[in-house]
């Protein structure tokens, strides 16, 4: 490997951990400005399709949901589709930015390794259950504040929960994917484009805010949401795995958080507790050793 091409991969790694860490901050954003999370889901979905759609109407065969399959396909959908992304968004109207991108990628690594072992019978390695233990005491630290109801996050702990389902929601998937052998473009591109006709569902059973709002935040929503997470995040993910290998490329994941925490300083004026720099540490310490990890042994 090249200089130029580790570099190249680096600089991927770390453009991927800005625009995840940053999209929290945009979902609370968008509960800050008077939109709902059926409104958030709505843009994500329709934005990202109409960027995958021209490629898959050349590439996916059968039309939409190519090598996966259609049975296949929609429990992905289900997974990924529009209840992750509510549940995502919803947190985002109780809790801060930051508890969004510390407990939920915090949890995703514990819930899959007890899904996989559960599933399979294959056990973590020693380094990797210390790593998944530090996260899980980190997160006990940083919620706190919020579990207790304290006067600086009194609906907080409702987010957590709604993060902690979106770790759960995830790590099924993961592991479906796994077991499936799924190619992670053609996940993408079907889970978004088979959201789309469960759209007009929200709209008729949830709250619809987007006349209500500037129509500047309506297009901050739908090319953050939809284009950069939707799609641009995931092609740079994908470039960092093809350069770096998903070992190294995964080592940047820990940085997600640390990218949040200084986005909503900046643009919310959002500011950990002590208890939540303390827990956000730990888990952040607890994320690496685990990423650095055997996943078995």
């Amino acid at each position: 490997m090249t200089s130029r091409t580790q570099w190249l991969g680096i600089l991927c790694g770390l453009a991927t951990a800005l625009i995840w860490g940053v999209q929290s901050v945009v979902s609370r954003h968008a509960m800050l400005v008077g939109l709902s999370p059926a409104d958030v889901t709505i843009l994500r979905f329709l934005a990202a399709s109409a960027v995958l759609l021209p490629w898959a109407l050349k590439r996916m065969r059968p039309f939409p949901v190519g090598s996966i399959g259609w049975p296949r396909a929609w429990v992905i959908a289900l997974l990924i589709g529009p209840l992750y992304s509510l549940t995502l968004v919803g947190g985002a109207a109780f809790a801060p930015a930051l508890h969004s991108s510390i407990i939920s990628p915090g949890l995703i690594p514990v819930f899959t390794a007890l899904a996989v072992f559960l599933v399979t019978g294959e056990r973590a390695g020693r380094m990797r259950l210390l790593g998944l233990g530090v996260i899980i005491i980190g997160i006990a630290i940083f919620s706190r504040d919020a579990l207790a109801t304290t006067a600086a996050r009194p609906d907080a702990w409702i987010g957590d929960l709604l993060f902690v389902l979106v770790a759960v929601l995830w790590s099924i998937f993961g592991l479906l994917a796994r077991q499936w052998k799924l190619n992670s473009l053609e996940i993408t591109v079907a889970s978004c484009l088979l959201s789309v006709p469960l759209l007009p569902l929200l709209a008729l059973v949830l709250p619809i805010n987007l006349l209500h709002v500037p129509l500047r935040e309506v297009l901050l929503q739908a090319v953050y949401q939809g284009v950069l997470v939707g799609v641009v995040a995931l092609y740079l993910y994908a470039r960092t795995v093809a350069t770096l290998g998903a070992g190294k490329a995964s080592l940047f994941l820990p940085l997600v958080p640390v990218a949040t925490a200084a986005a909503s300083a900046l643009f919310l004026a959002e500011t950990p507790t002590p208890t939540e720099l303390v827990g956000m540490a730990v888990v952040v310490t607890g994320m690496l050793i685990a990423f650095r990890s055997p996943s078995a042994g």
